[in-house]
Order: C-alpha cells, then structure tokens, then sequence
C-alpha cells in the first residue's frame, strides 16, 4: 500500500472546474455515435416502396393529364416525408438520451464528494476513484493504490494484469505508475488524477474512429422480415398480374400500370418493420423512466417471457444501508451488545479491541455498506488512539471465492506487524482453531443473530514479523475476537412485488452469500415460500447435475452461494426450460449474467463489468423496479401484437377493394390518392397510438408467455383477417348497393370511402383491449388516439367539403342521410367486432394455455442475454 502525502489535495475538482473542463476539452468519447441527418432520413425514404409507388403513380397522372391527382400525391409525399422525419428524429433522440445514461461511468471527487458520474463527463483534473471490476475512464497518474492490478489487454494485448503503484517522490513517471482508458481494474484499489480524456486518451491515439458495434437482429426483427417479405412478394406478384389482366383485356395498359400501383399499394405492409422500431425505442425509453436501462433490444422482447428471477438479497430485496446492530465478544456465556439507537452509543472498554480489529480489516475509504458502518462507529466511539492515525497499511489479501474474508496487515511502530481479518463466521472461524467449546458458542451466537434477520461477520487478529508475507491468510495465527452484526432492513415495496410476481407465473429465488438463517429470516419477511431449510453453497457443490435440477425445481433459497455458483444454477434452470432473469453486481457475477436470458446489473453498486455483462440496469438497485420492468415488458409485447394485428387486418379491406371491382367491372373505389390519404391514418396509428396504449388489466395475471411462439400465431392471424374480412364484405357490400340503388358512382366511392375510414376507426377502437368490460376498455386513456381521431376527422372533412378536394378524390357530396348512414355503418361493424371478440378471446385464451403446457413439457433453445441482440 502506498500512502499519499497528506498534503495532497484529495477533494477533488468543484462543480464548476469540471464544467470548464468540459467546456474545454470536450467529452470524455473517443468516437461520438454518428447522427443521422435529415438529407440521411430522405435517402433512406427515397428507397421506400410505397414511396417509390408515389412517385410514379403521380408520373403516371401527369401523363394521363390529371395535374390535380398528380398534385395531391406529391402533397401526400411531402407530408408523408415529414411525418417520417420528425418521428425518426423523434426515435433518435429518445435513443441518444439512452446512450447517454447507459455510458460508462466513473467514481470521481466533486466538492469533496464522492460521486458516480457518466464516463463522457470525467475532465482533465478530475480524481478517480478505482475499484476491483471498474473500467478506467481516462488516463490517469495514480496518487494511491493499494496492491492494484489492471487489465491492459484492450491496448497492449497483454493478457497477464498489471501490477501497479502510485507515484512517490524520487520516482520517476512510468507505466506502473499511470492506469489507462478502457483498462479493468481486477484487483485492489486505487486513487488517481485523470491526465487526458477522449482522443487525447492512449486508446484515443491508437484509434480516434472506433466504428459502432452493430447488433444483429433479434428473433423478431427475423420474423418481422420474414412477413415482410412473404406479403411484398404475395402484393408485387398480384399487382404484376393486374397490369397484364388489364392491359390485355381493356387496352389501357396506363391505367393498368395505375391499377397495379393501386393494389401494391394497398398490399405493401411496410408499417411492420416501423412498428418495430418504434416500439423497441419507445419501449427502452419507458423502461428508463423506471429507472432501468435496457442495454440490448432483444431484452424488451424476452421480458414477458420470464418464468424464473433470481435475485440477490442485499441491496436488491433491502436498503443495503447498514447499521451495527449488535456485538458479541465473550463467546462462553454469548454476552453481546445491542445497538438500538442511531446515534453512537457510549461502548463498554470490553468491546473496544473487537469494534478496533474490525475497523484495521475495512478499507481506509470505505464504498461497501458494512465498512462504512464499522469506520463511522468506530470514529464515534472509540478513543482516538485505537484508530491508530500513525500506523501504515503494507498488504492486503482480498476477497475471494475461496476466502469469503477481508484481510489487512498493518507496521505499528511500537508492536511489529499486526493483522486483522474480518468475513463469513465459517471462513474466519476455521482459521481461528477455536476450542470444540468456543465453536460451539460461536456457531449459537452467529446462528441466533442471523435468525433475527441480522447479517454477521466474525473479526479476529494476529501478529507476523515481517516480509515475506504468506500467500494466503492461513499462513497467520489469528485469535478470534467476536462477531459484528449488521441491520439492512427489508424493502417495503418487497413483498407486494413478489406477490405480483407470484401472480405472474414468475418464480422468485434468493440467492445470496448471506447465512443460510440470514437469508430464511429475510425471505419470510419477503413472503417467499420455503418449506425446509436453504440450500446451501457446500450442499449445492455435493449434488449432480441431475440432483441439483430436481432441487432448483422446488427451492427458493440459497445461502453461502459463490459466484460461479449461480452459474450452475443459472443452467440448471434453464436445463428445465425456464426463462431465467438474474441479477449481479460484481466482476464474479458476470458469467451468470451473460448465461441468463436476462441479466440484470446493478447500477448503484455494480461494477462495470457486471454492467458489460448484463441487459438490464437497475438505477436505484430495486427489486420492485424488475417487476415493474416485467409489467412494462409484458405491455409493450401486447401493444406490439394489437398493431401487428391492426395493420394485417387494415391491409385485407383496402387490397380487397382495390381488387374486386376490376375484376367485377364496377366502378374504383380506391387509386393511388385514396390509399396514400389511409396510409396519413395507419402509420401514426400503428406506430404511436397502439405504443401509447395503457397496460391491460390482466397484465401480471397471466402465466409469462412462450418465447418460441410466432409473432403471429394461428390465432391471431385468423383473428385479424375475420376482422379485415368483415369489413371487405360491410363496406364493398354498402358500395355495391348503394350503385343498385342507382346512387352516382362519384357519390357511391365518397360514401364507401367514409364507410371504409369509419371501418378503420372500428378496427382500432375493438383491438385497444382483449380483455375487460367493452366500455372500460373504450374509455381507457390514450391522449395520442385522441389527436388522431381529431386529425382524421378533420381531414376527411376537408376531402368532402372542399371542391378542389372533391374532384382530386374523385367525390360528389353525397345526402346528409347517407353520409350518416355510412358512419354508422362503422358503428354497426365495431358492435360486431366486439361481439366476434369476446367469442375469439376464448380460442385465443385456449391456444395461449396450449403453448404454454407445451413450454412446461420441452426445453426452451433461447439466446441468452449475451447474445440475444
């Protein structure tokens, strides 16, 4: 351990030294993400289809000499031009705010404060604060470190850590002495005082345009495509064939080309591949306003699908805010003390050395929850000189997997070198060779505090001569000094959220290093079931794949559970077919994470490498936040298959009447002007309207759903051309008549046309909800559906009552009587959809339940979080 001069400055920059460095330098980034201009957006658009079929049907109007059609789908092109770039800007900035809160991020001093801030924010000056699995955020000249190691394989390929120290007087500047950007910490601690950032960075000098990373496509952009594909083909090939029909048997092969154009139009379902992209930003966007990041848009899609959350307890099931509740230190007769109030209680002198060793064994500037509690404590109460200002901390043997202990070794000027440990009672206790009597009364002690729910660490000391150090701790002779025990009060949002999972089909485990009666004491207070004690990590090492399967199957506590062990459990579970969410803050815990279909990091004490690993980030380390984070993945899947649905249905009414009467010979309903003013309804329908729909009633009601299933099942495929079919019959029904009846044709297309957007508006109000009373589900609040049904109405107005707009459309205003007669036509129809409704709910309940027996009976091959963008 190096110590710093105490002269040095360590309270870090002001608030507004570091904004002046930003202002200066720029951003701690090497290769800001490109932003896509405006001139971008139109390219892409220009390459649009139904773009593409604007364009030419309006050449194709002008040849024909209709200058007013020709006008009107340039009209529709501009406006369809800037509702496109003012919702992709839209959808950039919503994924730029995202970019923003997902950076790395560094522990620096603000104001002598410490404080977590984005990586792009650290400034020349600043000073970092390293600890093990945090990534470096600039380069940096180490002022302290304590047996620090890096991993500086990013910029020297060097795969072995390094080794490093701070900075000494007669030192001369060299690597060992300066940590670099994008380097791991995998050991130790350190302080250190950033020297360049960004481009001016090591890294940023090796490479300044570090391209983004491009995530492959998720199981549902592939299916998406797919559909995609499979009805442009279906749509092209129709439309080919019309233009050959109609140029052989009329002659006019102009007016076939437009009739063509007419049907690929209304056939081309390019609102499929928006939808997506809409809802998966918005999706992450609403996921932020939880408090959780989504680093990986494949995980708003598995989300509905969990079965199984695995959840630490500390930090996540409570505050994570300790406090020393109780002290033992004579183990014969269990004498102990308890700390009831909050402010420091006068300690008895007995008390003193256990509370002193315990402090020896924490950090100098404790971040771990326990450590702060024992050095605010031990500042409150012990006299001066049992804080030992003057002694020197040399060594340190670290946590580990195998040593669930902290251990440090002091030079005390007048005694030598002492030692001090403190960790799991077991791990301490086994290197203490206690009597069989004090392991006894120990054992009754720890088990009696952690029975109450306590979390207890033992503290004991030694005595060594000098270097060479052991390797490893066993290598002391250390006296056991008594036990320290620590409150962390349980969340009180905890047992609703679990009750809420419960009620989901989502199993909740504990999986925690805590005491196996710690653990018990907390999950009963959570509402978790356990019948039978928890299984322990020394159990769980004794069992067979084939044994711990049949145990993850029925248990919902594990206790003195090693990292690498939630690994085995995370594959056992998934050997079972489950959809596992788990969730992890250190550098250990990242294999688990990136083997669940969802991990989930913490943000507040995790690392940088637990956040690397995982999918999901959790702001406040919340466990009620997961919940919501289900729920709101549940509800974006439901909204996504409604506008999935809406948008099939809404294609087989406009294709059927773009077909039928050129085949029948009546007269058109639709041309390229009509579909181009339905498609102003269907894109901000689909894409922002059934987005902002509110959650079903049921949502936490129903078991999670399968992963494996298609976008469109069976059922619902044939839900929504049940649904665009009835409207094909209602409106080219109501045209046909309406021309028997010796109606004009002008006046006929202009009353089929209000029938078809009345239709339409049916079509969204019936497949808002699926479940609950018809009127609840009418009056669900949905501002966006408010200001589209506005606009519609306003624009189908000004298409009737306007002469100019009226001829372009081909119209004659038609009676009042029939006009109503054709809005309620539209009534008639929802009143039938919702009727049809109810009856296909049930099919779609019964499949649902089909599908998910299947998943109980078969082993689910889904990605894991890792690789699942």
């Amino acid at each position: 351990m190096n110590q710093h001069d105490a002269n040095e400055p360590f309270n870090g920059l002001s608030q507004a030294q570091a904004a002046q460095g930003l202002k200066d330098d720029g951003p701690n980034e090497l290769s800001p993400p490109k932003k896509r201009t405006v001139w971008h957006i139109l390219a892409d658009l220009v390459r649009e289809p139904m773009l593409q079929l604007l364009l030419a049907a309006g050449a194709i109007y002008l040849l024909l000499g209709d200058r007013g059609e020709a006008l009107m789908l340039l009209a529709f092109v501009l406006l369809t031009v800037v509702i496109s770039v003012s919702q992709e800007q839209r959808t950039e900035r919503v994924l730029e705010a995202l970019r923003d809160l997902t950076s790395p991020r560094a522990l620096v001093m603000r104001d002598g404060e410490t404080v977590r801030v984005a990586g792009r924010e650290v400034v020349r000056g600043d000073l970092l604060l390293l600890t093990e699995g945090d990534r470096v955020a600039a380069d940096a000249l180490l002022l302290q470190a304590n047996d620090l190691q890096c991993d500086e394989s990013l910029l020297s390929g060097e795969s072995m850590p390094m080794a490093k120290r701070a900075l000494e007087s007669g030192d001369t500047e060299a690597e060992q002495h300066r940590v670099f950007a994008g380097a791991l910490v995998v050991g130790g601690q350190g302080r250190a005082r950033v020297t360049a950032t960004g481009p001016r960075s090591e890294m940023g000098r090796i490479g300044k345009s570090l391209a983004e990373i491009e995530a492959p496509t998720t199981p549902l952009h592939q299916q998406t495509r797919r559909l995609v594909r499979v009805f442009s083909f279906l749509g092209l090939s129709l439309s080919a064939a019309l233009v050959l029909i109609y140029g052989l048997l009329r002659g006019d092969w102009l007016a076939g080309l437009l009739a063509g154009i007419t049907l690929a139009m209304s056939m081309l379902p390019q609102e499929f591949l928006l939808i997506l992209t809409v809802f998966m930003a918005m999706g992450a966007w609403r996921l932020s306003k939880q408090r959780v990041l989504s680093r990986r848009s494949a995980t708003i899609e598995t989300l509905g699908s969990a079965t199984v959350l695995c959840t630490d307890k500390t930090g996540t099931l409570t505050f994570n805010k300790m406090a020393v509740a109780g002290l033992a230190v004579s183990l014969a007769d269990e004498k102990g003390l308890q700390l009831r109030s909050a402010e420091a209680p006068v300690l008895p002198s007995e008390f003193h050395v256990l509370l002193e060793f315990a402090v020896l064994a924490s950090e100098l500037d404790p971040f771990d929850p326990m450590e702060r509690a024992l050095v605010e404590l031990g500042q409150a109460s012990l006299p001066p000189a049992a804080l030992h200002p003057n002694w020197r901390l040399l060594h340190e043997y670290a946590l580990s997997a195998a040593l669930p202990a902290m251990t440090h070794v002091w030079s005390a000027d007048e005694a030598g070198h002492v030692v001090a440990i403190k960790g799991a009672v077991e791990s301490v206790l086994a290197l203490c060779h206690p009597t069989a009597t004090q392991a006894q009364a120990l054992t009754q002690q720890a088990e009696a505090m952690a029975a109450r729910g306590l979390r207890v660490l033992a503290v004991a000391r030694a005595s060594w001569p000098g270097e060479p150090w052991p390797a490893d701790p066993s290598g002391f002779e250390f006296e056991l000094l008594g036990l320290c025990a620590f409150a962390d009060p349980l969340r009180p949002e905890v047992p609703a959220a679990i009750a809420e999972c419960r009620a989901a089909g989502i199993r909740v485990l504990m999986v925690t290093g805590d005491h196996p009666a710690t653990a018990l004491a907390i999950a009963a207070q959570a509402g978790l079931a356990q019948s039978g004690p928890a299984l322990t990590g020394t159990a769980m090492a004794a069992l067979s794949a084939d044994e711990l399967g049949r145990q993850v199957a029925t248990q919902h506590v594990f206790a003195r559970i090693k990292p690498e062990q939630k690994l085995a459990l995370v594959e056992a579970l998934k050997a079972q077919g489950e959809v596992v969410a788990m969730t992890g803050d250190g550098v250990n815990d990242a294999p688990s994470l990136k083997a669940a279909h969802i991990g989930i990091a913490m943000g507040g004490r995790g690392t940088d490498v637990a956040r690397e690993a995982s999918s999901l980030v959790l702001l406040d380390d919340n466990f009620g936040a997961i919940v919501q984070a289900v729920r709101l993945g549940r509800r974006i899947f439901d909204n996504l298959r409604k506008a999935m649905a809406f948008v099939l249905a809404v294609h087989v009414p406009i294709a059927g009447l773009s077909l039928l009467p050129l085949l029948l010979g009546l007269p058109l309903i639709l041309s390229p002007v009509h579909i181009a003013f339905l498609e102003l309804l269907i894109d901000p329908v689909c894409s922002v309207v059934f987005e902002a729909e509110p959650e079903e009633a049921d949502v936490m009601a129903r078991p999670p759903r399968d992963p494996a299933a298609p976008l469109f099942s069976k059922g619902m495929l044939g839900w929504s051309l049940l649904q665009g079919g009835l409207i094909l019959l209602a409106v080219g029904g109501w045209f046909a008549g309406l021309l028997s009846y010796g109606v004009a044709p002008e006046q006929a297309r202009a009353l089929a046309f209000v029938a078809l957007v009345a239709c339409d508006v049916a079509l969204i109000l019936a497949n808002r909800s699926f479940s609950g009373p018809l009127l609840a589900a009418w009056l669900r609040p949905n501002r966006m559906l408010g200001w589209m049904l506005a606009a519609t109405a306003l624009l189908l107005a000004l298409a009737l009552g306007l002469a100019p707009l009226r001829a372009v459309f081909k119209f004659e205003l038609p009676p009042s009587e029939l006009l109503a007669a054709s809005l309620a036509l539209g009534c008639v129809v929802l009143l039938l959809l919702e009727a049809l409704k109810r009856l296909f709910h049930q099919f779609l309940i019964g499949e649902a339940a089909s599908l998910a027996s299947k998943r109980d009976t078969a082993s689910l091959t889904l990605p894991p979080s890792s690789s699942s963008a």
